[in-house]
C-alpha cells in the first residue's frame, strides 16, 4: 500500500483519538492533518504505520490540548464539546464501549484529567492499545503510564456512572421527550425526568443562553415547556439525532441553518440532564449556523405577543 493509502485506512482511528482527547472536531481535524504532515516528510516507513499514526496523532493532540485549556479557563459560561454526529471509527464487537466514551459526560469528566492521563486513558481504556505502545506514544515509561492509568480511573469513576441505559429503551425514552416538547406538554416532560435534572446551555458568550443552570424536574420541565412553543412560533423545527452517542436533536431556524443542538443523559428510565451547544463556534462542521441573536429577538417578540 501507498502512504496515502495507509494513512487514509486509520484516518477514522486516528480522528477518533483526537476528539476523545481534544473534544474539538476542527481541533481534531487539524491534529489528523498535522499527523499525515509528519508522516509524509518521515523518509522511512516504520514497522507499523497504526503504532506511529496512533503515537503522532497523540503527541500532536496532547500539545493542543495545553495551549486551548488557557483558552478554556478564559470560556464564558459551562464548555461542551463540539457536537459529533457520527464516530468515523467502527469496532461492532466495542460499539457500546466506544459510543459511551464520546459522550457529552464521558468527554467532561476527561476533562478533569491532565493532558497525560487523559491520553493515556483514551489509548489505553477506550481504544486497547499495549502499555509499550501507550509509552511510545506519549514519551513516558510503561511503568510511568500505568500509574497515569490508575489516576484516571480514579477521577473518572470518582464522575458519573456509565449510562448503561438499554439502547432501545434509551431511544423510547426520547421520543417520549421529544414528542413532549413538540407540544410543550410540561407535565409529560416532568414524567421523563430526574428529580434532579440540570437544563445547561453551552453558548461561550457568543449566543443567548440561560444565566445558570436549571435544576430540578419542575423548573426544567416549565422552561423546555414554555420556550420550544416560543420557538416554534417562529418557524424553529428540530430534528432528533443521535448526537455524540446519546439521544439528541439538531435544531434549526426556518432557513434549515444551524441554531443549536440538544443532548439527553439517560440512566434508571429518566433524563438525568439536557445539555445543549448554543456557541456558533462549536456548529459551523455541522451545516449553515443560524443567527442566535436575531432567532432570540423573534421568540421575544412573540413572547409579548402571546402576554
Amino acid at each position: 500500500m501507498s502512504k496515502v493509502e495507509d494513512f487514509e485506512e486509520l484516518r477514522p482511528l486516528l480522528f477518533s483519538i483526537a476528539y476523545r482527547i481534544l473534544g474539538s472536531v476542527g481541533e481534531a481535524e487539524d491534529a489528523v492533518q498535522e499527523t499525515w504532515l509528519r508522516f509524509d516528510a518521515s523518509s522511512t516507513r516504520p514497522m507499523s504505520t497504526k503504532a506511529f499514526l496512533s503515537a503522532a496523532v497523540t503527541r500532536v493532540s496532547i500539545d493542543v490540548l495545553r495551549s486551548a485549556r488557557v483558552r478554556r479557563e478564559e470560556y464564558v459560561g459551562p464548555w461542551f464539546p463540539e457536537p459529533l454526529l457520527s464516530d468515523p471509527y467502527e469496532d461492532p464487537a466495542r460499539s457500546a464501549e466506544l459510543a459511551d466514551s464520546v459522550s457529552m459526560a464521558a468527554l467532561l469528566l476527561l476533562e478533569r484529567l491532565s493532558p497525560l492521563e487523559r491520553s493515556v486513558f483514551v489509548l489505553r481504556e477506550v481504544f486497547g492499545f499495549g502499555f509499550g505502545e501507550v509509552a511510545e506514544a506519549v514519551g513516558r515509561s510503561e511503568a510511568a503510564c500505568r500509574q497515569l492509568v490508575v489516576r484516571a480511573r480514579r477521577h473518572m469513576e470518582a464522575g458519573r456512572p456509565r449510562f448503561a441505559a438499554d439502547r432501545r429503551a434509551r431511544q423510547e425514552l426520547a421520543q417520549r421527550f421529544f414528542d413532549a416538547l413538540k407540544d410543550g406538554d410540561v407535565g409529560a416532560l416532568r414524567e421523563l425526568l430526574a428529580a434532579d435534572v440540570q437544563l445547561v446551555g453551552d453558548g461561550g458568550g457568543r449566543a443567548p443562553q440561560l444565566a445558570r443552570a436549571v435544576v430540578g424536574a419542575e423548573n426544567v420541565a416549565r422552561v423546555l415547556g414554555t420556550v420550544f412553543p416560543l420557538l416554534s412560533r417562529v418557524d424553529v423545527t428540530f430534528e432528533p439525532r443521535e448526537v455524540n452517542g446519546q439521544p439528541g436533536a439538531i435544531f434549526r431556524d426556518r432557513d434549515g441553518s444551524v441554531l443549536h443542538t440538544l443532548t439527553l443523559d439517560v440512566l434508571d428510565g429518566r433524563v438525568q440532564a439536557v445539555r445543549t451547544v448554543l456557541n456558533p463556534d462549536k456548529l459551523g462542521h455541522l451545516g449553515p449556523v443560524a443567527d442566535a441573536w436575531a432567532v432570540h429577538r423573534e421568540v421575544k417578540r412573540a413572547r409579548r405577543r402571546v402576554d
